[in-house]
């Protein structure tokens, strides 16, 4: 074999290692293409879809927080980087050389010094070799290009967040972008009116002079109720105006203000594309499944390493870990471990309890792998053991979710899991005496029981009937803090048991159930030793 062979295969195979390191099991290019020609089929003529990455958020002085994608922008494009946009047309446009093309994505552009300190890019020429875009850009040419956005009868863009900040490293970052889309669309947001807004300069045009006082009267009700509309100059100048002529005057600005029109739109994207997400592909199933039970397995493996002298900080630590060993990226929200009382917090993230001790501990977390997180609670007690009271509680939770699971249906309500839980609820709180009346008013369960889960664990949706390959989580819960108007011996038990569950056309498949479920299941994991039980660090003390 030649020499120069040999060197050929030597670094071919050198080069097959580095590709294996890095994760191989993202979304695919097609998956992207195919989502924004969904997208696209579902935007009328002549109109144009503009989607901004996240920025680079601060943390404190010079250091920021991990860079997380924007669902919607990595739904669509697959880019993981900040400072970028999609430009979606739903028409071919022409370029001045007659190149026909219905789609633009502006990105970072390749910069070896920013790269040295904070990784590669994938630039123009990586962004087109592994996400297929035919067109990218660097972000800076969205600047510079001349799109009149003012031509399209709707520009579709999400409503701005305004947290962009300003770093003047570059003229490519979020914040430039966006200030110069609104600069080139003339996007302004007292163009955009509010439900109540559009109601009460309604009221002030049709009004005559003579009966202005009742409109002030109903203005000083509505700025009770919605405080924003005290920026709004022109209703409060109408509300204070002394006399007849500025309140014609103001008459005829909300006139206009009714009359005005804009194409954009910040509605469209919002809508569609929770239509698109809700309802998950097979690709997408295969790496929110895999989130899910990772996320499982966390709760098995804190389940045989509980003890009662851990805190709240080292069991979360533990899920965490088990996360980061299957590659997950990141937690899919903050992670919740509450012991006692600190579990009828719902969403308490502090998890500074130095023990446990014999408490029931909630553990509701969700691992992010590939951009999909999951959502799983389960709710075990410290000593391994539930106590009468807690098993008496724990089990109205669990035959609530069995309930709540079994009409998790295609063809049914979103809001059917809730109610059925709700009834469990309510009449195993009576038959133990906490509360007095199946209509009684009480707290104990105060949240509804299903949300959809993917890119965000609050996934975007319709919310309307279950449809084949929606993924929704099913999660009542009892929480009783110390202080509750019924006997001690309930105080500070909090239960909440959760699981993500697969809509079919058949029966629910329940996706985690991998985690145990039932008081004898969860005991008999307990009783089971873990690989950390040996695993002690020095006292530094």
């Amino acid at each position: 074999m030649k020499l120069k062979n040999l060197l050929f295969i030597c670094l071919l195979g050198m080069l097959n290692v580095v590709i294996a390191q890095t994760p191989a099991d993202y979304l695919s290019a097609d998956f992207h293409k195919d989502r924004r020609e969904v997208l696209r089929s579902k935007m009328p003529k002549n109109s144009v879809a503009v989607v901004f990455a996240n920025p680079i958020r601060n943390r404190a002085n010079d250091v920021d927080y991990v860079f997380h994608q924007d669902p919607n922008f990595y739904y669509l494009t697959g880019y993981r980087e900040p400072n970028a946009v999609l430009v979606l047309f739903s028409d071919n446009q022409t370029d001045g050389k007659g190149n026909t093309y219905n789609e633009v994505l502006y990105v970072q552009k390749n910069d070896p010094r920013a790269e040295m300190w904070n990784g590669k890019r994938l630039g123009i020429n990586g962004t087109k070799k592994e996400l297929g875009f035919k067109i990218a850009k660097n972000a800076e040419e969205f600047i510079s290009d001349k799109i009149d956005f003012k031509k399209f009868d709707q520009v579709f863009v999400e409503k701005f967040k305004d947290d962009y900040r300003n770093s003047d490293r570059n003229k490519g970052e979020v914040y430039d972008l966006v200030s110069e889309f609104k600069n080139k669309s003339g996007y302004s947001p007292s163009s955009f009116l509010s439900k109540e807004k559009k109601y009460v300069y309604e009221l002030i045009k049709s009004t005559p002079i003579e009966n202005s006082a009742n409109v002030a009267q109903v203005i000083g009700k509505a700025v009770t109720y919605y405080p924003n509309l005290r920026k709004d100059k022109l209703l409060m100048g109408y509300k204070n105006a002394t006399n007849d002529k500025l309140k014609k005057e103001f008459q005829q600005k909300a006139a206009l203000k009714l009359e005005a029109k804009s194409n954009i739109d910040l509605q469209f994207l919002q809508t569609r594309l929770a239509e698109m997400r809700e309802v998950k592909t097979s690709e997408e199933l295969k790496l929110l499944t895999k989130a899910i039970r990772i996320s499982a397995v966390g709760q098995i493996e804190v389940m045989k390493a509980m003890k009662p002298h851990m805190s709240e900080t080292e069991i979360q630590g533990i899920h965490e870990f088990v996360y980061k060993k299957y590659g997950a990226e990141y937690e899919g929200y903050p992670s919740i471990v509450g012991a006692g009382n600190n579990g009828c917090i719902l969403h308490y993230i502090e998890n500074n309890k130095t023990k446990v001790n014999d408490e029931l501990v909630l553990m509701d977390l969700g691992a992010e792998y590939r951009g999909y997180t999951a959502d799983v609670t389960r709710t075990i007690p410290a000593n391994g053991k539930f106590s009468p009271e807690q098993k008496a509680i724990y089990n109205i939770v669990l035959k609530a979710q069995d309930a709540g699971i079994a009409v998790s249906k295609a063809g049914n309500q979103f809001w059917q899991p809730g109610q059925e839980a709700k009834k469990v609820i309510n009449q195993g709180l009576l038959d133990l005496g906490i509360i007095k009346s199946l209509d009684e008013k009480h707290m104990y369960f105060p949240h509804g029981t299903s949300h959809h889960i993917g890119l965000d664990v609050h996934d975007p949706g319709t919310y309307g009937k279950f449809q084949k390959d929606m993924v929704i989580t099913v999660e009542p819960g009892i929480y009783i803090p110390e202080g509750s108007n019924c006997d001690k011996k309930w105080w500070g038990i909090a239960v909440r048991i959760e699981d993500d569950i697969l809509i079919t056309d058949g029966a629910p498949v329940n996706l985690s159930n991998e985690a145990p479920r039932t008081v004898e299941a969860i005991e008999k994991m307990m009783a089971k030793k873990s690989v950390l039980d040996d695993f002690v660090l020095p006292n530094l003390d």
